[in-house]
């Protein structure tokens, strides 16, 4: 396989898990709204907590992104730190199909 393949691979690979994290984000969104006139039950409650640490995780990773050279620094710091990233994006989770 050449590099413009592998290139191609990983972003149809990431496009499907950053649709995977919206669909979590919206379904989050969704609860705590319900929150407001509702009890949650304990497996929603769990959800938005999962949710609500994902988009924490995704801060710090965004902003070493955008440093001059993060580009380069995040896929190190991904080596390092695997639970930096989203639940979406660990590679260690089901295939996404």
């Amino acid at each position: 396989m050449n590099s413009v393949d592998e290139i191609k691979e990983l972003l149809q690979k990431n496009k499907k898990r950053l649709v995977k994290e919206l669909q979590q984000s919206k379904e989050a969104v969704f609860l705590i709204k319900k929150s407001t006139h509702s009890s949650l039950s304990e497996d929603e409650k769990e959800k938005v907590r999962i949710q609500l640490l994902d988009i924490c995780k995704a801060i710090p990773a965004f902003t070493v992104f955008m440093l001059p050279g993060g580009a380069l620094l995040l896929p190190l710091l991904i080596k390092l730190i695997p639970d930096i990233l989203p639940s979406a994006f660990r590679e260690d989770d089901e295939p996404i199909n």
